[in-house]
């Protein structure tokens, strides 16, 4: 699984590829949590147009780095889900905790205004 990382001031777009699982979670956290401290990170918006399956690690994975986030009285995100990731995050109730948008902008929009 890879994953491209884009800095936009205090907000980092996390856009994996391929499905997250417990082996691809790991390498996604660290990624992900090394650039966020140095870059000195607030908000996390994930990019799920290329995702298709996410188990439970992918939950700790979302769920971790909304508490990374909101020690910084950051925001977690996430945008572009299919239908199966709706239902993971419906199931789950990370839909209670993490804010859903369609798109990027429209995600960044709402980002920014925090």
């Amino acid at each position: 699984m890879g994953a491209s990382l884009k800095i936009l001031g205090q907000t980092m777009i996390v856009a994996p590829i391929g499905d997250i699982d417990h082996h691809t979670s790991i390498a996604l956290r660290e990624k992900i949590d090394k650039e966020a401290a140095r870059e000195n990170i607030r908000n996390i918006l994930f990019d799920f147009s290329n995702v298709d399956f996410m188990d439970s690690s992918g939950i700790g994975l979302i769920i971790g780095r909304y508490k990374l986030t909101s020690a910084s009285n950051g925001v977690t995100a996430v945008c572009h889900m299919g239908e199966s990731l709706k239902r993971i995050f419906d199931i789950s109730g990370l839909k209670k905790i993490v804010n859903t948008y369609g798109n990027i902008d429209e995600a960044l929009g709402q980002i920014q205004l925090r």
